[in-house]
Formats: structure tokens, C-alpha cells, sequence
């Protein structure tokens, strides 16, 4: 019966740091992606900041990243494509996998 309990307790903990290096991935990556956003709209200093944390904030509406390309579609039109977006997010996430990877061999 312990070993049972000791396997539960070991599944528990894997899924929770599992689910914690994704929040941290998640989060790098839309960092990444709404300082790109913010560069391509003109966007520095303080205004390009809060610009950011509005990116950030978007992903919070629903699972996925697809609440993230809404806001990056409205916001860049005239600016940036929805296929040209999408390929950012892709690159965005293998920078931020990139960087907590050499974060994490760091530590």
C-alpha cells in the first residue's frame, strides 16, 4: 500500500512541476512575442511595457494560444499577417523552451 501512495505522491509532483514549466514557457514566450508586437508597432519605453503585460494578460482569457493571435491580429493589422504571427509564436516558443532550458542547466 505505501509503495501505491508513494507512486501517487511521485505522479502528483511530476504533474505539478510539469504544469509549472509551462506556465514559465508560456509566459517567456508571450513576453517574447509582445515585445516583438510592441517593436513592430512603434511601441518603446513605458508604452511598449504596458504594452507587453497586455499580451500577457490576453492568454489568461481561455486555454491556448489563440486568444494571444486575436489581440496580435486586431492590434497589427496593416502590420503583420495572421500566418507571420503565427510563425512568431512558434519561434518565440522555441526562444523561451531555449531559455529556460540554459536557465534551468544553470541552476
Amino acid at each position: 500500500m505505501a509503495d501505491m501512495t508513494d507512486r501517487a505522491r511521485a505522479l502528483e509532483t511530476q504533474f505539478t512541476q510539469d504544469t509549472e514549466r509551462r506556465f514559465r514557457l508560456e509566459a517567456r514566450r508571450n513576453r517574447l512575442l509582445g515585445q516583438w508586437a510592441a517593436g513592430t508597432l512603434g511601441r518603446t519605453g513605458a508604452e511598449a511595457d504596458a504594452y507587453v503585460a497586455t499580451v500577457m494578460r490576453a492568454d489568461f482569457n481561455e486555454a491556448g494560444p489563440e486568444d494571444v493571435v486575436r489581440l496580435l491580429v486586431a492590434d497589427l493589422q496593416g502590420h503583420a499577417t495572421e500566418t507571420e504571427i503565427r510563425a512568431k509564436l512558434a519561434e518565440t516558443e522555441a526562444q523561451a523552451a531555449a531559455d529556460l532550458s540554459a536557465q534551468n542547466s544553470v541552476s
